[in-house]
């Protein structure tokens, strides 16, 4: 028995490296999606969520074979609950998907960014809304902080920021209802599942670009066409790396690398596609930070409380 300890340790310390590193990879390529989508063009985002649909559940279909976990996938699908959670989920996903697009491929960046910002945030107050939770003066105050920098940025942009919220309150309910499917659901069957359940539209939406403005895939070079058809990967992986990192690591952890992916994509619109920030906007986001570190902050020292009192507790 005295020899497990440092062998349990040392598995501790190994799960938690490669939970860290699964976590930030994730953060890294969500971050980086601006470029890979805008190198998709002239393809329009309704046509690429259509193929980012039909080719991650394709994808996924592989990896259930290859992973041998056929059986979890029925044993959900067996259960009328779950998949209807799986459902509102595909839903839920698609609306995220799609604004995302829209906003990528019309030059928003950097309010797609300020969406993933103010994510966090609306994480909280669904929180309190939906679940009844109970939260401090400091995560109010982080809240107000947040509401006041919207009002900014609606003056700023001189119209309601609609890319940036409808991305904060997708991704949240989101969210939401992965907590409600907890466990119940592993990463591969619940994209699978809400990839299959969105078919249906991203069917009727190639039918629609087919006969409107014409599909572009295989019409464009084949760099173009690989670069298409990776859509399911690029999709399902860093979804993959965050199931598989994120059980590995505290959340207060996941909490500080999930800044990764919103600043990222802010600088991919500042310094890479030159997208225009007034000074009203800068007084904007520099208040979503400003209530993103309150928020940080308090959440590390509860952190650190729990910490403290499981030592004391010991």
């Amino acid at each position: 028995m005295l020899g497990t300890g440092p062998v349990a340790t040392a598995r501790s310390e190994r799960d938690r490296t490669v939970g860290i590193l699964s976590t930030l990879g994730a953060y890294l390529l969500w971050g980086l999606f601006p470029l890979y989508f805008l190198a998709l063009e002239p393809t329009g985002p309704w046509e690429v969520v259509a193929w980012r649909i039909a080719l991650s559940f394709v994808f996924c279909l592989v990896l259930l074979t290859v992973m041998r976990t056929w059986p979890k996938l029925w044993a959900i699908v067996k259960q009328p609950r779950l998949m209807a959670w799986t459902a509102l989920a595909g839903v839920v996903i698609y609306v995220n998907w799609q604004t995302y697009l829209v906003g990528t491929l019309t030059g928003h960046v950097i309010e797609a960014s300020l969406g993933y910002f103010i994510n966090p945030i609306v994480t909280v107050l669904l929180g309190v809304l939906v679940l009844r939770e109970r939260i401090g003066v400091t995560q109010w105050v982080a809240i107000g902080i947040a509401g006041v920098a919207v009002v900014v940025i609606v003056i700023a942009y001189g119209t309601v920021p609609w890319i940036a919220l409808i991305l904060a309150a997708s991704f949240g309910l989101y969210g939401l209802v992965k907590k409600r499917i907890g466990t119940d659901v592993d990463a591969v069957s619940g994209l699978t599942l809400e990839s299959f359940w969105l078919l249906p539209v991203a069917a009727v939406e190639l039918i629609v670009v087919g006969a409107t403005n014409g599909l572009t895939l295989g019409a464009t070079g084949p760099l173009h066409t690989v670069l298409v058809l990776l859509a399911g990967v690029v999709t399902a992986v860093p979804l993959l790396l965050f199931a598989g990192g994120a059980r590995r690591i505290p959340l207060t952890v996941v909490g500080l690398l999930q800044f990764i992916t919103p600043i990222l994509q802010f600088i991919v619109g500042l310094v890479f596609l030159h997208e225009p920030m007034v000074f009203s906007q800068w007084i904007g986001f520099a208040l979503v930070w400003v209530a993103l570190i309150v928020l940080t902050v308090d959440s590390l020292r509860a952190a650190r409380h729990r910490e403290s009192s499981k030592v004391r507790g010991a």
